[in-house]
């Protein structure tokens, strides 16, 4: 029986034991609703990381010579265990993220899902029996694993971040090292005990906590770290890009997005505000899917405008089950975004409404920003360009549907796009030309499930795709077969 209280003191997972930094250090863990210490956290280091992949090297050999099958049982295992703690789970997320109890219950049913769904790949890792030009001869594609799985997740749905990565990495038959968010240390510390409970073995899954520069930095350029995954910044995907590719390491990236929303003049407003109002503003606008540019035709814009505006008025901030979002993940991070508004409007943007950090009794004391919604942005002006990762969209006025796909396509990013229309052809002729890796009609820009790709253009990744079975391409490799079956051939 596990405990899930909350620990004052968050250690590493290595070899199957929980440990400190090797240096003592530790970094506090704060509580994004008001600020106060929530826990201590190893603050580790290079060292930390080699003692790490020392460990995962050692083990991977034999958990690799365990059928895929037997793996996928595993995992299975852990998927039935994460239900039946599944409110001790969501305790946890909740209290480190500061929202609802309610969505991180619901954040949590996402990873038990896509623990069920990569356990039954168990019983389809397929490859490739195809025919040889050869007599004689027959010719395969098996897959392999690749060895050490460096894997860095963000903060904004932890243990739903690390079962997008864990399950495919361990059912592949590799090792994974974990760099948690720094922000969200405990769902990585819960996940890790749970896996031990269930019988995997030790090192195979193992978390080292700390800050970027100085834990995931050294993740990154292990030479014996095989693949690493990561979601975050397109500024440091960038970076692991460059330093595993001095390596020749396989690198997953999901670096976030701009994304837009089409409104259409023969739109459901009513349920295009809805799609909105959950794009924009759910789990405080921390998805990399949000929808931070909504477009819409002229011809509706003024009635869209003023529905989105009551709507967004209408929300309440908190972690109480009623309130529909609560705060963004820490200070910093608030910060940039009060920032990045009043740079918008210096050059000419006007905010609708909210725009600032919440300061009345009830807020003050938490990261709490206020759900916002400039208009009037130049299309080329930061706020239009750059992910602020927080409950705040720009409204777009566009003539008619050649400008609105232009605008949607003018992002340096390419990761989920929505239209909300009554028309087939409209509908159809923007799915085959928006430049995205996720298309939605009539929906939110966000949503994917674990059986479906996920993944996104120009800089929102490297082409790779995680959840579904093309995760199982990330975390394995090909091996091409040939098997001379008559004496006579060579």
């Amino acid at each position: 029986m596990i405990d899930f209280s909350v620990p004052s003191f968050v250690p590493n997972w290595i070899a199957g034991e929980d440990l400190p930094a090797r240096s003592g250090h530790t970094f506090d863990k704060l509580d994004p609703t008001n600020g106060r210490l929530v826990c201590q956290v190893a603050r580790s280091v290079s060292d930390d990381v080699r003692q790490a992949v020392d460990v995962a090297q050692a083990v991977q050999p034999s958990w690799a010579a365990e059928t895929v099958a037997r793996r996928g049982d595993v995992l299975r295992a852990m998927a039935v265990s994460m239900q039946q703690y599944q409110s001790e789970l969501a305790e946890i997320v909740a209290k480190e993220t500061g929202k609802s109890r309610k969505d991180a219950f619901g954040e949590v049913g996402a990873a038990i899902e896509m623990g069920f769904f990569v356990a039954g790949e168990g019983r389809r890792f397929y490859g490739k029996t195809t025919t040889s030009g050869v007599p004689g001869r027959a010719a395969m594609v098996i897959r392999q694993p690749l060895g050490v799985a460096g894997l860095i997740i963000a903060a904004n749905t932890p243990i739903a971040n690390v079962a997008w990565k864990a399950f495919p990495a361990l059912l592949c038959g590799n090792a994974a090292i974990l760099k948690a968010s720094e922000d969200t240390p405990l769902s990585a510390w819960a996940f890790a005990h749970l896996l031990h409970e269930v019988g995997a073995p030790d090192g195979v899954f193992q978390v080292v906590h700390g800050y970027g520069p100085e834990a995931g930095g050294p993740l990154v350029e292990h030479p014996d770290v095989d693949i690493v995954s990561f979601t975050g910044s397109c500024e440091v995907g960038k970076w692991i890009a460059e330093a595993a590719g001095r390596r020749l390491a396989k690198v997953c990236l999901e670096l976030g997005g701009k994304n837009p929303l089409v409104v259409c003049d023969d739109a459901d407003l009513e349920r295009a505000v809805r799609a909105a109002i959950g794009s924009a503003f759910s789990n405080a606008g921390q998805r990399c899917a949000s929808g931070s540019r909504l477009i819409v035709f002229d011809e509706v814009y003024d009635r869209f405008k003023i529905m989105l505006t009551e709507a967004t008025r209408r929300l309440t901030l908190g972690p109480a089950d009623t309130d529909d979002f609560g705060p963004v993940i820490n200070e910093a991070q608030l910060a940039n975004m009060v920032a990045a508004v009043e740079r918008a409007r210096e050059l000419g943007a006007s905010v609708v409404t909210g725009g600032g950090r919440l300061i009345d009794d009830a807020h003050k004391d938490g990261y709490y920003m206020a759900p916002t919604i400039v208009e009037n942005a130049a299309v080329d002006a930061a706020i239009s360009k750059a992910e602020l990762f927080g409950p705040i969209t720009c409204l777009y006025r566009v003539r008619d549907f050649e400008e609105a796909v232009a605008l949607a396509n003018d992002s340096p990013f390419g990761l989920t796009a929505a239209i909300h229309t009554a028309s087939v052809d409209r509908a159809m002729t923007f799915i085959s030309r928006i430049q995205s890796g996720v298309a939605v009609v009539n929906g939110a820009t966000y949503g994917s499930e674990p059986h479906m790709p996920f993944g996104g253009l120009k800089q929102s990744g490297n082409g790779t795709r995680e959840a579904g079975a093309e995760a199982l391409d990330v975390y394995s490799d090909l091996k091409t077969v040939y098997i001379h079956h008559n004496s006579a051939t060579v």
